[in-house]
């Protein structure tokens, strides 16, 4: 199946996988910018951009395929070790350290399917 934009292949998604890519939008975006000030909101920003581009790339190159996947590989992989090496920041008492918890828990649930999709791609699964 072939789809005239990113966007248009997204909406012609099932609504749960709609509401999880709606999620992590949210999650990363919008809480990357109510939480600018933090370092660790500018690497999710930082990674989101680079995100968004490669993932179109890959779009374009390849269409609607489970290698988009590899751009939340590349991005978030990085991003993840960052959080991860920072966690004794996060303060938890604050609503800024629930939201780093929160994506990062959103973040890896995303790459554990995304490993699982470039590998599916890989060794030649398309959806």
């Amino acid at each position: 199946m072939t789809y005239e934009s990113f966007p248009a292949a997204l909406m012609a998604q099932e609504g749960w996988l709609q509401a999880w890519l709606a999620w992590m939008g949210f999650i990363n975006v919008i809480g990357g910018l109510y939480f600018i000030r933090r370092a660790e909101a500018k690497w999710v920003l930082l990674a989101m951009l680079g995100n968004a581009v490669l993932m179109n790339w890959l779009f374009l190159e390849f269409g609607y395929q489970r290698i988009l996947g590899l751009a939340h590989i590349v991005f978030w992989t990085p991003l993840l070790v960052y959080l991860w090496g920072r966690r004794d920041r996060w303060e938890m008492s604050q609503l800024s350290g629930k939201w780093l918890a929160v994506l990062f828990a959103t973040n890896a649930i995303s790459l554990v399917i995304d490993y699982a999709d470039v590998g599916r791609y890989l060794t030649g699964g398309r959806i």
